[in-house]
């Protein structure tokens, strides 16, 4: 039963009133209050619907009450199973008058319940988040928010951050080729977001948002203007031998670091060229670019990978320490 189908204006007609005129139990001849009764659709409503022509009555009685058969009664079984999925009015007398296709009407409603269940998934997984946070006033809006912006919405979000700190850049830079990996977000939240992929995209939209970053991000774009590496290095060493040392207490100034640098580099590489090697991994390295990999990873659902930025900024440390 719908507050919307007892609401709308009818007619008077006095000759409706709803009462049982006795008949038998068959099918035969049925007032209002009679299928009512048959259907557990209030007369009321009934009234209402054929007012509108959505159920009309076979004929009426030489008292003029409104009289309905088994078609009748076969029909308002319908209509209620419409409007109980949800149906609008409008959208049952088309049915019902076989103006538009059942199927037609059930695909169009299973793409609005499918939206309307994203919705209430991404609520509820906003909730959980701010429950298991403890989160504030201002971060569950900011939250609700974002995780409501459509795919389009959240994509165009990221498109509009890669165009502007890409505008311009020579394709053949050293940094372009990041652009369209940073475009790469999933169509939708899963049916089931984490709260861990909720805060993701959350992150994810206020790093995009920050000036700060987008100039970072557009100095690695532009890259150095000779792109060459002056120093040939195998970048897993780097990550083995720097991080090795982190872990160890291992300063990049000391005569540990720079026997380490040597293994990396080789021992014949001067300071000068030492130095411009670090300048390019300097423009390459900022944990804020790769905590962007890191929430776009946790949005695509692929796998976790270690910073490997800390080992970076040591080398770096420890080219320019070197003799």
């Amino acid at each position: 039963m719908h507050v919307n189908d007892h609401t709308e204006p009818r007619r008077t007609d006095s000759a409706d009133a709803s009462r049982d005129t006795g008949e038998g139990d068959d099918l035969g001849p049925l007032t209002i209050g009679r299928l009512a009764r048959l259907t557990g659709v209030p007369a009321r409503t009934i009234r209402f619907w054929s007012d509108i022509g959505i159920v009309q009555p076979a004929g009426r009685s030489a008292s003029g009450y409104r009289l309905y058969d088994a078609a009748a009664v076969a029909r308002l079984h319908l209509v209620r199973t419409l409007r109980d999925l949800g149906l609008d009015l409008a959208t049952v007398e088309r049915v019902v008058t076989r103006r538009v296709g059942l199927a037609e009407v059930a695909r169009a409603h299973v793409a609005a319940l499918d939206a309307e269940i994203a919705v209430l998934r991404a609520r509820r997984a906003v909730m959980r988040s701010i429950a298991e946070r403890d989160g504030t006033i201002e971060e569950m809006r900011l939250m609700h928010e974002l995780a409501q912006l459509s795919a389009r919405e959240r994509q165009r979000i990221i498109d509009d951050f890669v165009d502007e700190v890409f505008a311009g850049t020579d394709p053949d830079a050293p940094g372009a080729g990041i652009a369209q990996s940073m475009r790469r977000l999933p169509e939708a939240l899963p049916d089931e977001p984490t709260t861990e992929q909720v805060e993701a995209w959350i992150e994810l939209a206020e790093l995009v948002s920050d000036p700060a970053f987008r100039e970072r991000v557009r100095g690695m774009a532009l890259g150095p203007a000779e792109p060459v590496t002056p120093v040939p290095y195998d970048s897993q060493a780097v990550l083995d031998e720097a991080g090795r040392a982190l872990d160890q207490g291992i300063a990049p100034e000391s005569a540990e670091g720079e026997r380490i640098v040597d293994r990396l580099v080789g021992p014949d590489v001067p300071a000068a060229e030492r130095a411009r090697l670090a300048d390019m991994l300097e423009r390459f390295t900022d944990r804020r670019v790769e905590r962007y990999w890191q929430l776009l990873g946790v949005l695509n659902g692929t796998p976790p990978f270690p910073s490997g930025v800390p080992s970076y900024e040591w080398f770096i440390a420890a080219l320019r320490a070197a003799r």
